[in-house]
C-alpha cells in the first residue's frame, strides 16, 4: 500500500454478512479530501464543502438506516465527489470537477492526467472493487444506491420533490412501480427527476444493468434528511416500500 493511503481509507461497508438481497449503496456519502490530495484542502471554502457540491448530505444516514431496516449491506464512499466522483465512469468528463455550481475548484483547476490516475487508483478503484466483491456474495442480488439532491441549485426554480425515484429505460422492473408506490404515500415523486435515471458507466450501469441486477436510484431532498431523526424516517418510509417492490417485480 502507498503510504499516502495510510489515513484515506476509500470506502467503508457495513454488514457485509447480512441476508438480505439488498446491497445499499451511497457513492457520495462523505466530503472527506485525503490529505494527499493537495494537502487535504480542495482551495474552496468551508460552506461550500458541507454543501452539497461536495457530497450528498444526509445521504450517507439514510443509507446506513435503510440497511439497518432491510437487514441488508451497504458500502458508502469516504472520499469527497470532488476529489473525483464515483458515480461517474472513468472516461466522463466530470469525474474530476472543475466548476460545480458556481463554485471553482481551484485543486481541480489544473489536475493533469497523473493527479487523474493516481486519484483512480487510489480511491475510485478500490471503492469500485469492493462494491462489485459485495454484490457478488448473492445469487439474487438487488441493488439500491442511495442520494439525496438540494432543493435548490444556484439561479435555478425550486424543485418540489420530496424524492425522486431514477432508472435506466433498460431495466423498468422496480422503477416505476416504486415511484407509483410512493406517490400512493402522498409524497411529491420525482419519476426519473431531478436527474435523469441513466448515465452511461454510473455506480448503476456498472454494477446492476451490466449484470442484470434489479436495481433503484433513489433521491431524497437534503432538507428533509439532515438529522438522524429525517434519516430514520425516511428508512421507515422507504424500505417497506422497496421490499413491497422488489417482491411484486418476480425479479
Amino acid at each position: 500500500m502507498n503510504e499516502h493511503l495510510v489515513n484515506a481509507v476509500p470506502f467503508r461497508v457495513v454488514g457485509a454478512d447480512r441476508p438480505s438481497r439488498w446491497l445499499i449503496t451511497c457513492d457520495h456519502a462523505s466530503n472527506h479530501v485525503p490529505s494527499w490530495v493537495n494537502g487535504g484542502d480542495l482551495g474552496i471554502a468551508q460552506a461550500d464543502m458541507d454543501r452539497h457540491i461536495a457530497y450528498d448530505v444526509g445521504a450517507a444516514g439514510l443509507a446506513l438506516a435503510l440497511a439497518e431496516q432491510l437487514d441488508a449491506p451497504a458500502i458508502l464512499s469516504h472520499f469527497s465527489r470532488l476529489v473525483i466522483d464515483p458515480n461517474r465512469g472513468e472516461d466522463d468528463p466530470t469525474l474530476l470537477m472543475r466548476l460545480y455550481d458556481g463554485t471553482v475548484i481551484p485543486a481541480n483547476r489544473h489536475a493533469d492526467g497523473a493527479e487523474r490516475e493516481r486519484r483512480l487508483r487510489d480511491l475510485y478503484r478500490p471503492y469500485h472493487t469492493a462494491l462489485a466483491g459485495i454484490a457478488a456474495t448473492h445469487p439474487h442480488r438487488a441493488i439500491c444506491a442511495v442520494h439525496s439532491f438540494t432543493p435548490r441549485l444556484r439561479g435555478r426554480s425550486s424543485r418540489p420533490w420530496a424524492v425522486g425515484i431514477l432508472y435506466s429505460h433498460r431495466d423498468e422492473r422496480l422503477g416505476p412501480a416504486m415511484v407509483q408506490a410512493c406517490r400512493d404515500q402522498g409524497w411529491v415523486t420525482g419519476d426519473n427527476q431531478p436527474y435523469a435515471g441513466h448515465l452511461d458507466g454510473d455506480s448503476i450501469d456498472r454494477h446492476a444493468l451490466a449484470h442484470g441486477r434489479p436495481n433503484l436510484l433513489i433521491e431524497v431532498r437534503n432538507d428533509l434528511i439532515r438529522d438522524d431523526a429525517g434519516q430514520q424516517v425516511w428508512a421507515d418510509r422507504l424500505a417497506p416500500l422497496m421490499n413491497r417492490v422488489l417482491q411484486d417485480s418476480g425479479a
